[in-house]
């Protein structure tokens, strides 16, 4: 987990978002609907909720956040960016159900959450995302590390989790296996996996 810095802006800054939006970003806009609602869910310091609400003008981007630091951080970034498609900043924690929206999205985005956060922030984010995908097509985007029955895991990934645990017994990388079946019961079907840079995979689940 990289330090971040403050801006003069009043939000902060990561290094981890500053390497992987260009990577990201390639991804979401060859997989989104070029026009529709996405929910950002975690979304930390607002860096890529500015990025991707720019590169991807159709879309209206809202970003959620159960931190008050991060919601600041982001309200700052999105003042200053003052892009018409970026919603103001929602307290949103995954693992409440109360905290949710009640409108429908067309995709939800997560990015670096489930690795460092307890297994009820996946179920919750599952059960959320069941509900407010309810189209056919929907899409979830996960981004982050993950163990894989089938794929020897890289050594900085294993000293990554080992690192997260020692931070937090909760936390950790998630078997990929567990996660799709997880997305399955709630009606989110994976459709694509793809290797990102760093050892990091985007995991794609849509509404049948």
């Amino acid at each position: 987990m990289d330090p971040i810095r403050a801006t003069p802006s009043g939000g902060t800054a990561s290094p981890a978002v500053a390497r992987n939006t260009a990577a990201i970003l390639q991804i979401l806009k060859t997989h989104l609907p070029p026009r529709g609602r996405v929910l950002e869910i975690a979304a930390g310091s607002g860096e890529h909720a500015v990025a991707f609400a720019r590169a991807l003008p159709g879309v209206d981007w809202t970003p959620s956040d159960p931190s008050a630091e991060a919601r600041a951080s982001i309200a700052a970034w999105r003042d200053q960016a003052a892009l018409p498609n970026l919603a103001a900043p929602v307290a949103l924690d995954a693992a409440d159900p109360t905290t949710w929206p009640s409108a429908a999205f067309d995709a939800i985005v997560c990015i670096n959450m489930i690795h460092i956060s307890p297994w009820a922030a996946t179920e919750g984010l599952m059960t959320g995302a069941g509900r407010l995908l309810a189209n056919p097509g929907d899409l979830l985007v996960l981004y982050g590390p993950y163990r894989e029955a089938d794929v020897p895991l890289a050594p900085s990934n294993a000293a990554f989790d080992d690192s997260l645990k020692a931070r937090d017994p909760a936390w950790g990388l998630r078997d990929r296996d567990t996660v799709q079946t997880l997305a399955r019961g709630h009606g989110l079907y994976p459709t694509l996996r793809i290797v990102m840079p760093a050892n990091n995979l985007m995991l794609l689940f849509r509404r049948p």
